[in-house]
This record gives C-alpha cells, sequence and structure tokens, in this order.
C-alpha cells in the first residue's frame, strides 16, 4: 500500500509534504491531522484502520517531517496558520471527512469552526478542552525543557507522561524521535505551549459552537492529560456531539495494543461510513380466483 506523494504550495507561503491513500472503491476521503512533534508516520495504524474503506491523505506541517526541508522557519505557526493551511488540504483533495490526533485537535477545531463546505464529519481523538492539573504540570514542565533545547529532557518527558502506556518499542521510537528534532521544531512546540498556557481556557469551546456537523470525541479511559470526563465538555458547544472512551488505554490510542487499535477501528468506520442504503422491492400483486 504505497501512497501517492507530493509537495503542495499553499498560499504562496508553505511547501507541504502530502501523502495520498486513493483506495479502488472509496466513497469519500478523510485528512488527518497530526499532534505536536508528529509526523505522517505516527498515523500508520490508523491508516491500516481506514483504508481501503477510505482514501487517506496524510500530511507534515510546515515545520515538521518531510514538508521541513521545503520551508524556511523564521517564524512560528499559529493555531490559525495551521487551520488555514487544513482549510487549503481539504479543498485540494476535496475531502469529506477529518480525523485529528491530540493536539492536532487545536487546528482541526478552528477549521471547522469556519464551516468550510466539503466537511460533514470530524473525529477529535485524544484532545480535551480543558487544561487539568496533570496537563497543566505537563505544559510547565515541557515548556521549561523546550526553551533550553534539553533533548534528553524532552524525550523523558514525553515517554513519561503522555507515552506512559505505550509498548517498550514504542517507546525507545518515540524517544529517538522526539529528542532529535530541530531546534525551529522545539521553538515551535514552546510557541505552542506559551499560547495555550497564557490563552483564554474557554476558546475552544467558544470557537466550537459554530461547528454544526456531527463530531466525534475518541479519548483513552487511562488518559489522565486529555481525560475523557473533560472531553465531554465539548457537549455543550457541540449540538451533534457524541463520545467515545477507550477502555485500557492511554493517550496514544490505536498505538498502545491490538485491542485498543481494533475498538478504534470499529467506532471510527461505525462513525464515518455512511449507511447501507435501504433496498425496498415493489409490492407484489396478489390475484385472487373468484
Amino acid at each position: 500500500m504505497k501512497p501517492e506523494i507530493a509537495v503542495l504550495d499553499i498560499q504562496g507561503q508553505y511547501r507541504i509534504h502530502t501523502e495520498f491513500y486513493r483506495s479502488d472503491t472509496p466513497q469519500n476521503t478523510i485528512i488527518l491531522v497530526n499532534g505536536s512533534m508528529s509526523t505522517t508516520a505516527s498515523f500508520a495504524q490508523t491508516v491500516k484502520n481506514l483504508h481501503p474503506h477510505l482514501n487517506v491523505v496524510l500530511y507534515d506541517q510546515p515545520y515538521a517531517g518531510q514538508s521541513k526541508p521545503h520551508n524556511r522557519h523564521q517564524t512560528p505557526l499559529t493555531q490559525e496558520l495551521e487551520a488555514d493551511v487544513l482549510l487549503e488540504l481539504i479543498e485540494h483533495f476535496d475531502v469529506q471527512y477529518v480525523l485529528s490526533f491530540s493536539w492536532g485537535g487545536t487546528a482541526a477545531l478552528t477549521a471547522l469552526a469556519s464551516s468550510p463546505r466539503r466537511i460533514e464529519k470530524a473525529v477529535i481523538s485524544s484532545f480535551s478542552p480543558l487544561i487539568n492539573v496533570p496537563m497543566r504540570n505537563y505544559l510547565e514542565r515541557g515548556r521549561r525543557c523546550l526553551a533550553d533545547c534539553n533533548r534528553t529532557q524532552v524525550g523523558n518527558l514525553v515517554n513519561d507522561t503522555l507515552g506512559k502506556h505505550l509498548p517498550s518499542l514504542f517507546k525507545r521510537f518515540n524517544y529517538r524521535h522526539v529528542s532529535t528534532l530541530a531546534e525551529h521544531e522545539y521553538a515551535q512546540m514552546h510557541f505552542h505551549i506559551n499560547q495555550v498556557l497564557s490563552g483564554d481556557p474557554q476558546c475552544y469551546l467558544k470557537a466550537t459552537q459554530r461547528i454544526e456537523i456531527p463530531v466525534l470525541f475518541i479519548n483513552g479511559e487511562w488518559d489522565e492529560y486529555t481525560a475523557a470526563n473533560d472531553a465531554r465538555q465539548f457537549a455543550y458547544a457541540i449540538r451533534d456531539s457524541q463520545f467515545v472512551s477507550v477502555e485500557n488505554t492511554g493517550h496514544f490510542l490505536d498505538m498502545e495494543h491490538k485491542q485498543a487499535s481494533h475498538i478504534s477501528k470499529i467506532a471510527l468506520l461505525d462513525f464515518l461510513k455512511p449507511p447501507a442504503p435501504v433496498i425496498t422491492r415493489p409490492a407484489q400483486r396478489l390475484s385472487v380466483a373468484l
């Protein structure tokens, strides 16, 4: 299953690496939005769960992954600019569905609040509108070690908190990736954390009041950082919202174990796939001999 690779020019400002997994018999297309410090590679299991049921689009933010060599990294991107990139890609690939992971939810929800005409449904996974005590502690610690560009501390922090329920092999991959990022990527995450900690804690809920499409929120039962109960606050802002809590699972959901991947797959496809058409047969005429 090899994707079609393209580097797209977005608004004359950014060059975006994209991967398009085309299905032979697709009904719709979904775009996946990365979390912070992650790349298209982070969605390997999610792609397996969604394809070939759907066409799947992956992309790297301008500062990350395979988009990184194509861009100048002079100033950090705001969540509004990340949302603009997402909206351009939605138009380019004729996307009907959006799925975000973790802090990718900020760009996804900001984009959805502008009511993009093509989008019919969205899934927001491992995200919460509230900065609870565990998340605030994580962000404060992250802000310090990112400012110092302390690679060892950054790698250990992610694995000891958000990634605490990952298998050991995934933890090693995660540490290697996070601890070897470029300095501008650390600066981007530091900027993002400052935005979150200094912003209005109700901003996500206020922005999402304009979202009218169905939205599914998926959180891990063991995730204390973006807790399932906190995510349910979106029910007050988004009229057509649904919630799934994956048992025995933390922040990284389908990456943590096979059962979590299976449950996540079922939840996604049940929500996204259109219902099977109802086949009606013409009524039979009965003749009665008189």
